[in-house]
């Protein structure tokens, strides 16, 4: 993955926290809102300790004020995002106060979205499997201070010291040194959840407990160490651990049981045509940190859970004190850039955030760029939490779901136009990759060497083999388990040419730059490629046969 599009993709916690810190107004409750200044408590109110004091009271009846209006909240953004379908559930003290669906499953079909359809959650599978480990820690099965290579046997980083160092909660911190988003091109090109924590070993290391960058697949590491521990898969121990005892029964870690449900939305991603369910993303490499699928009804009885200090109808589920952990504040997301700034902070699994009225919040954001968005956002001083799934790829209008709802429950108006601030943020997710991204090809391009000069294997110790054949007129590269991917070569320039490129990672319009590296036989000795330069060899192939 390129830095541009490794930066890009942490919109997740930095774009949460960047909309936050701005400055509020606020509206009526009726129509279209219209934004006034807001006048806010100098009171403090009264709290256990002087850190639990805020600075905006909230009036028990604010927060019933609050879901009255999330019917005209949640049109007001499904009529501007266009999005096809939307689900809405909200907590309050351990009871579900809300859950409704909007639009539909499928663009073309009749079936509505109701609080029971099941969406896939994308990274808002990193809380949930977060409060799984916590179960494991407060079973003392393992702690979060446990290193992984205690229970992964052949685990390895590219440093030694670090490899018996780095912890499960130090993968759920993002603070492992792995670089941002490590792991994710290998997903597109097929490779599964043991291939990629094997691979982990190429990847050179930045900032071990020092730096925050989000991955998946680091983070998976983690659950899978605490999987390991257990002596149970992944998607076993999230269901024994937390989705049976909390009567989440429409939830799952496996991607099979999403696509046997019933009452299943489809993803969808915007097309010219408008939005259309083009594509069925397959997370279960990254079950862990993207690949539980839930309905708005379950998510409601796990941030319950959350609220209640691990317990649920006044059963324990989860530990209070390892649960705490996961939700304290373990490390900068996002570092203040004025000192008139909030930080933001990660948890284990949970952005730690403070809101304009000083009250912690807890938060997720979840997309999957092939068709889904999804968050979260818990109040816990207040009892109160949303979430919004929507199966449409990210335009914000999750986060503004939450934002607007938080501000009516905190201070009783609307502080901005909250899809209005998320939406430009969005934005830069759908940039295509690849220095030559819609630059034309040269109008005289340098003629090309024989085929036989770039046909041939290829290996790269972190991304495997690829092997460039011919294909009628043409060459194709073949990458990925057995060449499952396979990409047509196009000339562009003398030993360059690039490749289209699709997937999770990539959007619409991206290519990569493939550029060959004769010897002095006149055959590629190598090749390097632009989008898959993230590992120690910075994309570059090395010729081990003539032929494929």
């Amino acid at each position: 993955m390129t830095a541009r599009n490794a930066a890009r993709k942490g919109w997740m916690t930095a774009a949460l926290g960047a909309a936050l810190a701005l400055g509020g107004c606020a509206g009526g409750s009726d129509g279209p809102a219209v934004f006034v200044p807001v006048a806010a408590s100098t009171v403090p109110v009264a709290a256990a300790s002087p850190s639990e004091t805020y600075a905006v009271a909230i009036p028990p009846a604010q927060i019933d004020a609050a879901v009255a209006r999330l019917d005209q909240l949640a049109a007001d953004i499904m009529r501007r995002s266009s999005i096809p379908g939307m689900a809405v559930a909200v907590v309050k003290d351990g009871r579900t106060v809300y859950a409704k669906g909007f639009g539909v499953r499928t663009v073309g079909a009749p079936e509505p979205v109701d609080a029971d359809t099941v969406f896939q959650l994308a990274s808002l599978s990193k809380s949930v499997g977060a409060t799984v480990v916590a179960g494991l820690v407060g079973r003392q099965v393992l702690s979060w201070d446990t290193p992984v290579a205690a229970h992964l046997p052949g685990f390895r980083l590219s440093d030694e010291w670090i490899t018996q160092q780095v912890t499960v909660g130090d993968f759920f911190a993002h603070r492992s040194g792995l670089s941002a988003h490590v792991g994710d091109q290998l997903e597109d090109l097929g490779y599964g959840r043991q291939d990629m924590l094997d691979r982990l070993r190429y990847v050179p290391l930045d900032g071990f407990r020092t730096r925050y960058a989000y991955t998946n697949f680091g983070l998976t590491a983690g659950a899978e160490a605490a999987a390991r521990a257990a002596g149970l898969d992944w998607a076993t121990l999230s269901e024994r651990t937390l989705y049976q005892p909390l009567g989440m029964a429409s939830t799952s870690s496996r991607f099979a049981d999403f696509m046997q449900r019933g009452n299943r939305a489809s993803p969808h991603v915007k097309t010219e045509a408008g939005y259309q369910a083009q594509y069925q993303r397959d997370p279960d490499a990254q079950s862990p940190a993207g690949g539980v699928s839930a309905s708005a009804n379950d998510m409601a009885r796990w941030m319950s859970m959350v609220l209640q200090k691990g317990s649920f109808q006044g059963r324990p589920v989860v530990e209070a004190e390892a649960l705490l952990r996961a939700t304290s504040a373990q490390i900068v997301s996002s570092p203040p850039r004025n000192p008139n700034e909030r930080a933001g902070f990660y948890g284990y699994g949970f952005n730690v955030g403070t809101s304009p009225s000083g009250r912690v919040k807890l938060s997720h954001s979840g997309a999957f760029l092939l068709g889904a968005g999804t968050a979260f956002s818990m109040i816990p001083s207040a009892g109160v939490g949303i979430v919004t799934l929507t199966n449409a790829a990210p335009v914000g209008a999750a986060e503004a779901m939450n934002a607007a709802f938080d501000d009516l429950v905190e201070f009783g108006a609307l502080t901005r136009d909250w899809y209005e601030a998320y939406a430009p943020l969005m934005q830069g997710l759908y940039a295509p990759e690849g220095t030559l991204a819609g630059q034309p090809p040269p109008a005289q391009p340098v003629a090309p060497l024989g085929s036989n000069a770039y046909t041939g294997i290829y290996a790269n110790s972190y991304y495997g083999n690829a092997v460039v054949e011919t294909a009628g007129s043409g060459l194709v590269l073949k990458m990925g388990p057995a060449g499952a991917r396979r990409f047509a070569l196009r000339h562009w320039s003398g030993n360059t040419f690039v490749i289209d490129l699709s997937g999770e990672s990539a959007t619409p319009g991206s290519i990569s730059r493939i550029d060959f590296r004769p010897g002095v036989s006149g055959l590629s000795d190598s090749v390097q490629m632009e989008f898959y330069a993230e590992d120690t060899t910075r994309g570059v192939f090395t010729r081990t046969a003539l032929q494929p």
